[in-house]
């Protein structure tokens, strides 16, 4: 699926979103990439291998949020152009073990647009099945975006 453009101009600041989530220190432990596909949705690609296994050979709980939150954070935060947005909760239901080694994150804001955000998240597994769902409340932050380094919104051209 093509991102949205975003005709009100809301692309340049999708594509900075795609950046932060890039720079993140905690992304360089992860093999993932962020796509903003239009407002309020949010798809990320996820690399699972045996590293984030617990002892039972399927992974751990904390992949699941980390997936999850990430989703359903930057769903939230396409709507918000000035703040970085906070997880104040998050709910998550565990549907099946994560053994495959590719994994899809759908995020999708579902309500608010001035304090506080709901967005929800899903996970996908190679066959389509899902393995995962959440929802979480997000808030907006006093952080500006324009000051976060990896926060770097493309000149329209």
């Amino acid at each position: 699926m093509q991102p949205d453009q975003g005709g009100d101009g809301a692309a340049p600041h999708w594509r900075a979103l795609e950046q932060l989530y890039a720079s993140a220190p905690i992304n360089s432990l992860f093999d993932s990439r962020l796509e903003v596909l239009g407002e309020g949705l949010s798809r990320i690609t996820f690399a699972v291998d045996d590293r984030y296994y617990h002892a039972a050979g399927a992974a751990h709980g904390t992949i699941y949020f980390k997936m999850l939150d990430d989703a359903a954070f930057y769903a939230a935060n396409t709507l918000v152009s000035d703040r970085f947005l906070l997880t104040t909760s998050f709910n998550l239901h565990f549907t099946r073990p994560v053994k495959t080694e590719r994994i899809i994150a759908e995020g999708r804001w579902i309500s608010g647009r001035r304090r506080v955000l709901v967005a929800e998240a899903r996970l996908i597994d190679t066959e389509g099945e899902e393995i995962g769902r959440g929802t979480g409340t997000f808030m907006r932050s006093h952080i500006p975006l324009s000051g976060l380094p990896g926060y770097r919104v493309p000149k329209e051209g």
